[in-house]
């Protein structure tokens, strides 16, 4: 049986291409996509070649399904069932995920198989690995394009305060603004974080950093981000910085904006560039505490159910990121191209898939 699905053809290429359906295999399932949205990691990978050259490779890896096939051995899934599926599918019985890397089993970035090294979710049907660990099902009642943001959005934005280790009371400034630092925001709130600042310009993605918890909004567009830093915090600088857009220099504008003893937790998708600057004084010669941390995200069955209880609970609400919506499986090149284009009233676009 062939499907259909939006693939990289090359680097700086896109296109509709058929294959073979995929095999389910004894711990896998196969799932139809009935809600899926592109990322700005897909066009890292397609027009900025940032993982090298990909030919045929179906895009996409941020999806709600429904299952289709289940392998002999999967005990908790069955034809039907609505499921989030997380971006990172790791392989949960490797040396990396054993020694509490789950998203690197095998190599680095191991677990992000979607549109890395595996056919993604873009298609008229996807497999997963692991189907027990791996998928989640979709709560009674969720809006499942809500909680297709919980897929990579979420969970990575959060991820950045996990990995800075945002504390009660800490001062946080969130560099990026957009879908992944919006999440960033609303993760260090969640978290404990006092004053906490969100960098960006544009009206919607500042009005929702105000909603998911930014106390106050700086905007690079008015003056230098590290004066205006230090000017909120009396000179001082903050306890913690989250890096979730920007380019390889942006680590300098991290680091002279952290106190001595702070934390850098990035999960920016660095596309292009060949090293990061780190300003030597302000670093203080290489001795001042100040840690840098760079991550993707956890993937797996756990991590999607906790996200979604805080969907259930109300204590976070995914849907103030979906800008767009649009319907159709034809739908989703123009969803990606609006990704790449970033019009500004845009944060993030959702298709919605009737079989």
């Amino acid at each position: 049986m062939k499907i259909k699905g939006l693939a990289m053809l090359g680097i700086g290429k896109i296109g509709w291409i058929e294959k073979e359906a995929p095999k389910c295999g004894p711990l896998d399932a196969l799932v139809r996509p009935i809600v899926v949205a592109p990322c700005t990691s897909d066009i890292h990978t397609v027009w900025e070649g940032a993982i090298g050259e990909r030919s045929d490779m179906i895009l996409g890896h941020e999806a709600i399904g429904e299952v289709v096939e289940v392998g002999e051995l999967v005990k908790d899934f069955k034809k039907g069932d609505k499921v989030i599926v997380p971006a990172i599918t790791p392989d949960w019985g490797s040396t990396n995920s054993q020694r509490g890397f789950p998203m690197h089993s095998g190599d680095a970035l191991g677990g992000w198989k979607f549109s890395n090294f595996k056919d993604g979710v873009f298609a008229e049907l996807f497999h997963v690995n692991e189907a027990d660990a791996n998928l989640a099902l979709l709560p009674e009642g969720m809006d499942p394009v809500s909680a297709v943001m919980l897929t990579d959005m979420t969970t990575t934005g959060f991820h950045a305060a996990e990995l800075a280790n945002v504390e009660l009371g800490d001062t946080v400034c969130v560099i990026g603004i957009g879908p992944v630092g919006l999440n960033s925001v609303a993760g260090a709130n969640l978290m404990g974080a006092s004053h906490l600042f969100g960098v960006g310009s544009r009206k919607n993605c500042c009005d929702v950093a105000r909603a998911y918890g930014a106390t106050d909004i700086i905007n690079y567009k008015e003056g230098d981000i590290i004066e205006q830093v230090l000017q909120k915090t009396n000179g001082l600088g903050v306890d913690k910085v989250l890096v979730a857009g920007g380019t390889v220099d942006t680590f300098d504008q991290a680091v002279r904006m952290l106190k001595p003893g702070g934390a850098i937790g990035n999960v920016n998708y660095l596309g292009s560039g060949e090293y990061i600057r780190i300003p030597r004084v302000e670093w203080a010669v290489g001795m001042g505490h100040k840690s840098i941390v760079g991550g993707l995200t956890p993937g797996g069955r756990t991590r999607m159910e906790k996200l979604a209880s805080l969907v259930e609970t109300g204590k976070y609400d995914p849907s103030k990121l979906i800008t767009h919506k649009l319907e159709g499986f034809d739908a989703i090149e123009e969803a990606l191209l609006l990704m790449k284009d970033k019009p500004r009233d845009l944060i993030k676009p959702a298709v919605v898939i009737n079989w």
